[in-house]
């Protein structure tokens, strides 16, 4: 716990000592760019583990707002209870991959107890409508779980480039299966304002719902921001499930800076990664219904360009599940 709390007093220093850095570094307004970049990595190897949700990567891509959006995915997103009419519409795009595996990758046959291997491929087409200080997000999720996700592979090649254990039990992975989820998600910003030692603080609720032979879920919970020159968005992007915030980047004219906790809880239906898989025989482990995630964080952002970082810690989604799992997520978006 006190190396936790001087590493948050470092990582506050440095933060103020940049800010007085570039206090002086004033950006001119520009024309409104294209579109933001973003590129979201999580693993569980920045906390020295190897196991359970072991690696995340997405990209997203957000056209400008002048973008015209799919018909369908408005078609697909008016069926939606509570869609507001009236707002500001914009859209994205993602691509992502996730890996999960069982506690111990040496072993060729894993317990039966133990999570079983399994990849996730997929391709995400977004819509967001924000009214105010509402942001309604709904999405569309394709892809493919089992050997067609290229997740052995892609951690074989990974533990032969950097130091690690070879995976020994990927012939026990989940078998192929065509994924769809469908998700939405309310969030309210700046419920709660207040400022703090010269320093903004806000707090951010939301409320969701995801469905389909992927995962099926509901959550809730809330975020709290505190720091210098708050953007308008939602908190840095996040990998399926967790608590998402927004692929968009709301540019600042000067250097910012926050620091940010939350918490989601959800209550878990449907997780095919835990369930196996949904039309045929497979590995499975009896899943947890109610799961909760707490993160913590930073977001450093400078005109066009967001870089953040949060450590997640997860409770046990399993019942034979040991402990809890931690794990980072370090994303970086600019507009260009």
């Amino acid at each position: 716990m006190r190396e936790r709390i001087k590493i948050l007093r470092i990582g506050l220093t440095l933060l103020l000592v940049i800010e007085g850095a570039c206090q002086s570094m004033a950006w001119a307004e520009e024309s409104p760019k294209g579109g933001t970049l973003g590129v979201v990595l999580e693993n569980d190897a920045f906390y020295g583990v190897d196991r359970h949700y072991t690696n995340g990567l997405m990209v997203i891509w957000v056209p400008g707002r002048d973008a015209p959006t799919p018909g369908w995915v408005m078609t697909l997103a008016r069926l939606m209870p509570w869609f507001p009419e009236q707002g500001e519409i914009h859209h994205g795009y993602a691509f992502g991959h996730s890996m999960f595996t069982p506690s111990d990758i040496t072993m060729a046959n894993p317990p039966l107890r133990d999570r079983p291997y399994a990849g996730w491929l997929y391709g995400t087409v977004g819509l967001g409508v924000e009214s105010g200080r509402q942001l309604d997000q709904f999405g569309m999720t394709f892809g493919m779980v089992g050997p067609a996700s290229l997740a052995e592979q892609f951690q074989k090649f990974v533990h032969r480039v950097l130091p690690g254990n070879e995976p020994q039990g990927w012939d026990t992975q989940l078998g192929n299966e065509p994924g769809i989820v469908a998700t939405y998600r309310r969030s309210w910003r700046g419920v709660a304002t207040s400022t703090l030692s010269g320093a903004q603080l806000d707090f951010t609720p939301h409320l969701g719902a995801a469905l389909g032979n992927v995962f099926t879920y509901g959550n809730a919970g809330g975020t709290v921001r505190y720091g210098k020159r708050l953007p308008n968005d939602y908190g840095p992007p996040r990998i399926q499930p967790g608590l998402s915030g927004s692929g968009d980047l709301s540019p600042v004219s000067a250097f910012g800076w926050y620091l940010f906790a939350g918490i989601e809880g959800r209550a878990i239906a449907r997780n095919i990664f835990l369930d196996g898989n949904t039309f045929r025989d497979s590995r499975s482990v009896d899943k947890k219904h109610l799961v909760g995630d707490l993160q913590i964080g930073f977001v450093l952002n400078w005109s066009d360009l967001r870089l953040s970082y949060t450590h997640v810690l997860r409770t046990r989604e399993f019942q034979t599940q040991g402990n809890e799992d931690n794990f980072g997520s370090f994303s970086l978006s600019f507009k260009f």
